[in-house]
Formats: C-alpha cells, structure tokens, sequence
C-alpha cells in the first residue's frame, strides 16, 4: 500500500509541478495543488466536507483524487444541496452512503447542522472544500461555522481548501443585526463580504464568533494566482439554482425577492436571472415556473408570470435595490407581498419598513454606510489576497 501511494503521489506531484511550470499565471484552486496539503493527511483518518462542485482539475472529485493517493477518507459530510446529487434549496438531505465509494455520507442539512460526538468519532483531521459565491445567506458559510465549532470542541484540525469568490469584488449590503441570526446569516457582515471562503473562515476563528468564543486548529490552504479582482467563472454550478456566472452575479440583489411574493425564475432554466408574478403589470417578458431540477415545487407553479429578463444586464458591483422597491410598488395592495422570513435575508428588520414607507434607494443605502465601515475594517485583519 505504501509503495503505490508513494508512486501515486509522486505522479501527482510531477503532474502538479509540470502544470505550474508551463502556466505560472494560471489561477490553481487550493484543493488542486495536492503538495501543499497532502502531507498532512498521511497516515490520519480524514473527514471531509465536500459536495458536487468539489472538484479538481477537470473532472476529478477531491474524494475520488485523495482516495487514489491513499489518503484515508473516513467519511464525508455534505452541506444543503448534498454530495454527488443534488437537492433543491431548502430540501432535507439524509444520511446515506456514496454509491461510488460506500463512504459514509453526514449530512449538515437536515435534523442538525453540526456534527455531533458520534459523526466525529475515530476522525484526525477534516479537510473542508466547499465553493462559496461570497453572500452572506448562502448556507455554506454557515455549515463551515458549525464545522469549525465542532472540530474546535474535539481538538480536531480542519484544513480549509481555498477557492476564488465570483463576488469578491465588492463589499454592500445591510450588516446582520443579532435578532435577525439564523442558518441564512450567522455572522455580522453585509450581504456581500468580499472574502474568500478561507479568509471568512480565518475571521469567524480571529472575531470569537464560535461558541464561548473557542480557537479551530484552522490551516488555510491559499489559492495560487489570485486576487480579489480576479475574473472567475465557476466551471461548474456551485448550487442547483445558480446555473452560470450571470445568475451568481445578480444572486446577491435577487435573493431579497425571495422571501417575497415574487419567483425569480426556480422551474426554469433561467433562475436568478428573471424575477416575476402574474399580479406584476403584464410586459413584453413572461415565464411559467414547472418542477425541474433543483426545484420540485417552485413558486407559482404552472401560473404565467409577467416579468422582468436580467440576462443581458450587466453583473452589478452593488446591491441592486431598485427591482425590489419596483415589484413592491407595481405589486396589489391587497396581497401580502413579503413573507415572514424577510428579515432573515435582509439580515435587518429595517428594510422591509424602509421599501414599506417609499423611501428611495440612496435614502436606505445611506443607513448601512457606519455598519460598512467597521465591517471593512475587520475585514482587512483577514485577508490573504
């Protein structure tokens, strides 16, 4: 076993260096550059948080590549959506084991968030690759927190593979205010932070945010040929419903439509790239959301939806507010418009009051600039790149 994981990694290693000498400037994931962090899996028993997007190169999984090394992988912990399949936003995902592999499968998004005694028992180190898009209610940010958590109570080192952010070039939002905490935002920090998965993970340790304020043995593995201007299109869907770099792009600004009455575009194939209702003034645009993959019961199920078509926008470089306040103005009256959970991803009670009473985007803009300031601030403590 020794001799062929030593081949193995030594052609992965020759194949790594071979690949960095023919393009220096090539952007290389952290999880792609095996001789930075292989070492420190030998002879450990590894857990792994991982999930479809997980990949390395062009069509290795991270699991399928470390087991090939001989590393050993003890189980796998998957976040919402789930592991080599997967689920619609929201969907419980079940422990299961990997058809491929027969690994255990953890699920982090189901009945609990994170991992007990149990799930733990027998691992020495967790490795943790999941592909953020740099919002602060996508959920992974929030599973890495629990991971961190978990392994800092066991005395468990994790290292975080690092990966580019598609958003990491601009910082706007509300900042999350404490009676607005959930599994969609667990931190203070605007709704576009600006920081790559492995910074955000170097910040939750540095800002005492785990419970009693508790250290992860945290290791970072940096991305190669990077920076936060960098242009990166994901080559794969990091979620179901985020289907290319046009609905990343506008994910931040789209996702406040979704606590509302409003689709925008789950059951098609253009999801948030539309936002539309059949109550909304009819227009040239319409779409009707079907079940389909990543959403078996999209809202507004089979109605026409009178709507807006974002795909020729350009990606914005701030929050958009101006097609929230305009759904609200042109939306009846007599409907409710905003669902209980707004707050949630508002990450503020107030700006729900604020479209509420007509005040323009400017106006709410200018109540979260002190919150970005100090945001800022403790962001550069962190930063890599």
């Amino acid at each position: 076993m020794k001799v062929a994981f030593k081949s193995t990694f030594l052609f992965f290693l020759f194949f790594n260096l071979s690949f960095i000498c023919n393009s220096q400037q090539k952007l290389l994931t952290a999880a792609e550059q095996f001789p930075k962090y292989i070492k420190f899996l030998e002879n450990e028993n590894v857990g792994i948080v991982a999930n479809k997007a997980s990949f390395v190169y062009k069509n290795n999984h991270i699991v399928d590549s470390l087991i090939s090394l001989g590393i050993i992988i003890k189980k796998v912990f998957v976040p919402e959506h789930g592991f080599r399949v997967s689920g619609d936003a929201g969907e419980k995902i079940l422990d299961q084991k990997d058809t491929k592999t027969n690994l255990p499968i953890i699920s982090l998004y189901g009945n609990q968030k994170k991992p007990n005694d149990n799930h733990l028992k027998g691992i020495s180190i967790m490795v943790f690759d999941l592909q953020d898009v740099g919002v602060r209610f996508y959920t992974y940010i929030s599973t890495l927190h629990y991971i961190m958590e978990a392994c800092a109570e066991k005395n468990i080192p994790l290292i975080v593979l690092d990966r580019p952010n598609p958003n990491a070039h601009f910082i706007d939002g509300p900042v999350l205010k404490k009676d607005c905490k959930s599994f969609v935002g667990m931190h203070p920090v605007p709704i576009v932070y600006g920081m790559t998965i492995g910074e955000y993970a170097r910040m939750i340790n540095g800002e005492g945010w785990l419970k009693n304020k508790i250290k992860c043995q945290l290791r970072v593995i940096k991305i190669k040929n990077y920076k936060h201007n960098t242009k990166y299109e994901l080559p794969y869907r990091p979620s179901p419903n985020l289907p290319n770099s046009k609905a990343i792009s506008l994910y931040p600004s789209l996702c406040l439509l979704e606590p509302t009455a409003i689709s925008v575009g789950r059951g098609t194939e253009m999801q948030f790239q539309i936002f539309g209702h059949p109550d909304l003034p009819k227009s040239k645009f319409t779409f009707i959301p079907i079940p389909n993959f990543g959403a078996k019961n999209p809202k507004l199920v089979n109605q026409v939806c009178n709507g807006v078509d974002l795909r020729d926008q350009a990606s914005p470089k701030k929050i958009e507010l101006k097609w929230i306040i305009e759904c609200y103005k042109n939306f009846p009256k007599s409907k409710n418009f905003f669902k209980d959970g707004f707050f949630r991803i508002a990450g503020t009670k107030k700006l729900k009051n604020q479209i509420e009473l007509g005040m323009n985007e400017n106006d709410i803009r200018k109540t979260w600039e002190e919150d970005l300031k100090n945001f800022r601030k403790t962001r550069l403590k962190y930063l890599l790149y």
